[in-house]
Formats: structure tokens, sequence, C-alpha cells
């Protein structure tokens, strides 16, 4: 179809269109007039992703997340929040609404989520692109009770999201709580089991008792060494045949007397033999007296060398009981390891279930008081308020949307037409009946009837 056809169709079929976009902007312009006015309040909340949690002081990664935003929107459009919204409106205690809702559903379902439908219907969200704040929209017939609940669905939404952050505190605290419990079972278990060990060894220090006794293998241990040197020494004098030359009889002042009283003697004896000859009485006296002087020394070694085999006897005995002793020593050292070792490792499960303890004290302390804070990170920005002006019905836009599809709507009919009842309004048509020679081609009426009058009006 070309643009000339189009148009002799618009101009054949024009009171159709006519009244097509006459019914339809009428229609819609009185719609606009007869409806009730609407007010749209806006209330605006901000929220803070910036700052650390007050509580542990640290950043939440969440808060960083893309879909943080969108989340915020979701929690704004819930049923949670919305049911907050009518309960602390009161809206769910009018009669009028009780009576509505008996009407709606027959008294089925429950009231509170009837009316949380519903007023969400009017409500829109719209997050801003590039800042943080949020915007909530409520669209009424009163500006007040718009105002009104707009700035419910915020205060509701700061509420929601405190109890967001607070319920799983209070789950974690009571889980906290009952591992903390746990815990202190387990050390105080570990601390008695350690308090028995001790009362049961009589250990009071086990380091002490370790050195002490130490110290005393260490002692017991020297004079072992010095015993078993002091017997290898009188065993190896005692082998010796010749006592006479033995350090101990060499270095006795008795021995050393008796033979120096020896000496003289033999001196004096020789020069009385010299003098007085062997039979004289003098002399067999002086002989006497030398014979006794060395029985004497004679004894007297016999005792220095008896004196070592005792002294020998004597260290083989001490020598034994110290052997005996060290290995005693010994035992006690390694059962006193043995019991340091078994402390230890009580030591050391009561340092894990202390360690454990305090770990599960602190997060227990700390959800406690996340679960008690009123703390959050969103604040009313911007409340809302009455607005002077309605925002609807848009009449303007209205009858201009219905002249569009108006005159549309008419196009489109007065081509329906044409085409259920096709005629030939011009020379291309008739190509739509195949090849047709065309003869002549006739002018309008109207214009054959305006020539004469021309006619006649110039005569």
């Amino acid at each position: 179809m070309t643009p000339q056809q189009f148009f002799l169709i618009l101009r054949a079929r024009w009171l159709v269109l006519l009244v097509t976009f006459a019914l339809v902007v009428g229609a819609t312009a009185t719609w606009s007039l007869l409806s009730p006015r609407q007010y749209t309040a806006t209330a605006s909340v901000v929220l803070d992703v910036k700052s650390p949690d007050p509580v542990s002081g640290m950043m939440l990664a969440g808060l960083m997340a893309p879909g943080y935003m969108a989340t915020q929107v979701d929690i704004i459009k819930s049923d949670r929040v919305a049911r907050r919204v009518v309960r602390s409106l009161r809206m769910d205690s009018s009669a009028a609404v009780q009576a509505q809702w008996a009407e709606d559903t027959g008294g089925r379902g429950n009231l509170v989520d009837w009316l949380s439908e519903r007023i969400k219907l009017p409500l829109e969200v719209k997050p801003s692109r590039e800042s943080n704040v949020i915007n909530i929209e409520y669209v009424g017939n009163d500006p007040q009770f718009a105002a009104a609940v707009a700035n419910a669905f915020a205060q509701a939404y700061v509420d929601v999201n405190v109890e967001l952050r607070t319920e799983p505190a209070r789950q974690y605290a009571g889980f906290f709580d009952e591992q903390t419990r746990a815990a202190r079972e387990r050390l105080e278990k570990a601390q008695a089991a350690l308090s028995d060990y001790q009362q049961r060894h009589g250990i009071t220090s086990v380091d002490e008792r370790l050195d002490f006794e130490t110290a005393k293998l260490n002692e017991t241990s020297s004079q072992l060494t010095a015993i078993q040197a002091s017997t290898t020494d009188s065993q190896s004098k005692r082998l010796r045949n010749d006592g006479a030359s033995l350090a101990e009889v060499m270095q006795s002042p008795l021995i050393n007397g008796l033979k120096a009283d020896i000496a003289r003697q033999e001196a004096r004896l020789n020069e009385a033999s010299i003098n007085l000859g062997a039979n004289h009485p003098q002399f067999q006296r002086m002989q006497t007296e030398l014979n006794a002087l060395r029985e004497q020394l004679s004894a007297e070694t016999t005792k220095i060398t008896g004196s070592i085999n005792t002294t020998y006897e004597v260290n083989r005995q001490r020598e034994g009981q110290l052997r005996a002793a060290l290995e005693a020593q010994k035992a006690r050292v390694l059962e006193i390891n043995q019991q340091r070792d078994q402390i230890n490792v009580l030591r050391r499960e009561i340092e894990s279930a202390q360690r454990l303890f305090d770990t599960l004290s602190g997060r227990a302390s700390q959800s406690t008081l996340e679960s008690q804070t009123n703390q959050t990170n969103i604040s009313v920005l911007n409340p809302a308020t009455p607005p002077g002006k309605p925002s609807g019905p848009r009449t303007r836009l209205h009858v201009a949307l219905a002249m569009f599809l108006g005159g549309l709507l008419g196009v489109m009919l007065a081509m329906a037409l044409e085409f259920l009842q096709r005629r030939v309004r011009s020379a291309d048509d008739l190509a739509l009946f195949g090849e047709l020679p065309l003869l002549g081609q006739v002018s309008s009426a109207r214009r054959m009837m305006r020539a004469p009058r021309l006619a006649k009006g110039g005569a």
C-alpha cells in the first residue's frame, strides 16, 4: 500500500477515525476527572555500609556485596515488615477493616496477613543508583494516611533489620552458653584430676622435688666414686708383701720414733760390744731392750697393715651400701620423672581446656551483647510528610496517551473496515483486481460542482 492509498482510505473513513478518537479521549478524560485524588508520600532511609560493627568493631564484608541493596529492597517489601506496619498502625483493630476482610475472605485465613498483602500493593521502593539511600513511596487517597504508612514502613524496616541481626545472635548466644558450660565442666574435671594425682602421690612441687632428688643422686654418685677409689687403693696396699714400705707405715710418727730408738739402741749396742763384750750383763740388757723395740715396731707395723685391711673391708661394705642407695635414688628420680610427665600431661589438658573455655566464654559474651543491642546501620534520613498536591491521577499525561492511542485505534479500525469492504479509490487500486485497462478517470463530484459555482460568481 502506497502512502497515497493510505491517506485516501483515511479521508474516506474520517468519520470512523474521528468517533474512535473522541470516544477514547473522552473516556480517558472522564475517568481521570472522576477518579479519586491520590497522594504519594516518600520516606528516605540511608544505609551506612562503611562504619564498623558497634560490638565487634570489625567491618562486615556482606555490607559491601553487590546484592546488598537489592536484599534491603526485598526486606522492605517482605511480609514481615508489612505485618509490623499493620500492627504498628493498629489497622487490624478497625471494625470496618474486619468487616471488609470477612466479606472478601469469608473469615478464612489471618486478618494481619490479608492486610499485609493489600497494604503492599501501593508500595514502591526505589534505591538510589549512586548512593546508599532508599526511597520508600506509598500512594494513598489520604495524604495523612500515605505519610503515616510510609513512615511506618521505614520504621518497621529499621526494627526488622535489628531483629535480623539480634535473632541469630540470640541463637549463637544460647549455643555458646551450652558449649561454655561443657568447657567449664571439662576444665574443672582436668583440674580435679591434677589435684587428685598430686594428693595421691604427695606432690607439692615436682620441679623442686626433682631438683632435690637429682642433687642427692649426684651426691651419692660422687660418694660412690670416692669410696670405689679408696677401696681400690686399700686393695692394692693389702696385696703388697712388704708392709714396712707402705705410706701409712712410713709416715707414722710412732713407727718413725721406734725406728729412731732402734737405731740409737743398735749404736749403743755396737759400742757396748766393743767396750764390754757380748757376755757382759749390761750388753745383754741393751740387747733385750733392742729386741723389745723391734717387737714393738713389728707390732705397730702389723697394726697399721691390719687397719688397711679393716679399711678395705669397711670400704667394700660402704661401696655396696652406696651402690644400693644409688640404684634406689635412680629409681626415685625415674619415678619423679614419670610423675612430672603425667603432671605435665594433666597440665596441658588443663591449659587446653582453659583456652577453649576462654574462647567460648568470649564468644558467648559477644553474642549475648549482640543479641541485646538495638543499634543498626540504617537510619531514617527524611521522614515522610503529608503531600500538599496530589500525585494522581495525572490527567494531562493520560489525555496525551489517550490521544495517541485513540488516533492509533481509529486508524486501525478504519483500515479494518476498508479491508472488509474493499473499494477502488485510485488508479493504483486497480492492480489489486488484475491487469485491467484504465479508460479514464472521473474527478470528485464536489470538485465538478465547485467549478460552475466559481464561474457564476465570476460572471
